[in-house]
């Protein structure tokens, strides 16, 4: 009958693009929920490759853009850097940086404080290595991957808000989490590499003064490291109760005092001396 009506063969067509219009429109629910996570998380694991491809390419990263989120770091509104995340979030579904510039200049800012300190030091070129190591690759790349994956471990068992089966369910990226490392552990740079460096006339004596300035500077590096950590984790939106990633400051502030009151029965560390034990005695 529809070959011999064209005018019943044009509403059927009709509706039917009109129907296959609306199916494009309309939300996905239940199992095909699970077939966009599917796709997204497919996405997610070529991202790795991508952001490590573009260390190779100096022309694609914004160096002024990562030293203005360096800067906010350090102000009074740190939590503006993760605002950045939200936008990347909304417009490309990911939460993590694209550009490896911050953790370029992290890098070189790591090299140049290693050398400014092997000189004031006279180290050899042994200890020099040495110290270029455990700085570059224990404290600031091994110890952040290994710390950032149990933090996205902690996040994404036990702090995710559970939706609705009609949402698709979100987790803490890998990329991201190594973000929020890489943003903490600026201002501790700063701290203990910048700071310190010209305080260390002072600060490398016996005396009581020296031990409550040197630790001061450790704790308070160690507990902006964990504040920046907690904001980092609080700006996702399906996270709960982030504020157990400010815990450790509690351990940082319990650190300090057991030291001051442990001074006059010759217990405080003076952590500043045990820096430079570690890293930059000659053999």
């Amino acid at each position: 009958s529809l070959l011999l009506d064209p005018s019943l063969l044009y509403n059927t067509m009709s509706s039917e693009t009109v129907s296959s219009r609306k199916s494009r429109l309309q939300v996905p629910s239940g199992a095909d929920f699970g077939v966009a996570h599917n796709i997204a998380m497919m996405s997610s694991k070529g991202r790795p490759t991508q952001y490590l491809a573009r260390l190779t390419d100096v022309r694609q990263m914004d160096a002024q853009s990562a030293l203005d989120q360096m800067k906010s770091l350090l102000g009074s509104r740190p939590h503006t850097v993760y605002k950045t995340a939200y936008y990347r979030k909304q417009t490309k579904n990911h939460w993590a940086r694209d550009d490896p510039a911050f953790c370029v200049l992290q890098a070189i800012f790591l090299l140049v404080s290693v050398v400014a300190y092997s000189v004031a030091f006279k180290a050899s070129i042994g200890t020099f290595l040495g110290f270029l190591i455990h700085s570059l690759f224990w404290n600031w790349l091994v110890s952040g991957a290994l710390v950032c994956s149990i933090l996205r471990e902690v996040a994404n068992r036990h702090l995710t808000v559970h939706q609705s089966t009609s949402h698709v369910r979100q987790s803490v990226e890998w990329l991201y989490a190594f973000d929020i490392h890489c943003n903490a552990f600026f201002p501790l740079f700063c701290v203990l590499y910048g700071v310190q460096f010209f305080l260390l006339p002072l600060i490398l004596g016996n005396s009581f003064l020296a031990l409550v300035v040197a630790n001061t500077l450790y704790a308070v590096a160690f507990s902006w490291y964990w504040y920046i950590t907690h904001l980092g984790y609080r700006s996702l939106p399906f996270l709960t109760n982030t504020e157990v990633f400010m815990f450790p400051i509690a351990a940082v502030i319990l650190l300090f005092v057991l030291n001051l009151v442990g001074y006059p029965f010759n217990f405080g560390w003076n952590f500043a001396r045990v820096f430079a034990q570690i890293y930059l005695r000659d053999e």
